[in-house]
């Protein structure tokens, strides 16, 4: 992955960690890994805890943001969601699985697209 492609992923995660929390979320973790797989965002709002995929993308040359979490991706989440749920025995009750999309418009401004339960595990 390109210099470029890193900070316009981290800038798309920052932008969906501030989204989340205007939506009433806390943020946990950011960037964590757990069981072999890197999770972008951990956010709880009640006692639900939401496992956040972040995708980043200039164009929809290459599809929408949200496509590149394709099933194998979807699959190696749960697998990182249920070892980070390990460390926290009893804590939530409920686990979700969302999608930022995150589009940034050649003029600089930005497009975020939050997907509740974007996908289920297993």
């Amino acid at each position: 992955m390109s210099q470029h492609s890193r900070r316009l992923g981290a800038e798309g995660e920052a932008r969906a960690a501030a989204l989340l929390v205007r939506r009433g979320y806390r943020i946990l973790d950011r960037n964590v890994r757990a069981g072999g797989v890197e999770l972008d965002l951990v956010a709880a709002r009640g006692g639900l805890v939401v496992f956040v995929e972040v995708k980043a993308r200039r164009s929809d040359a290459f599809g929408a943001p949200e496509e590149a979490v394709h099933p194998r991706k979807q699959a190696r989440l749960v697998r990182g969601a249920r070892a980070w749920l390990r460390g926290q025995p009893g804590r939530f009750g409920r686990a979700r699985f969302d999608v930022v999309a995150c589009r940034r418009h050649p003029d600089g401004s930005w497009q975020l697209r939050h997907l509740e339960g974007a996908f289920q595990a297993g």
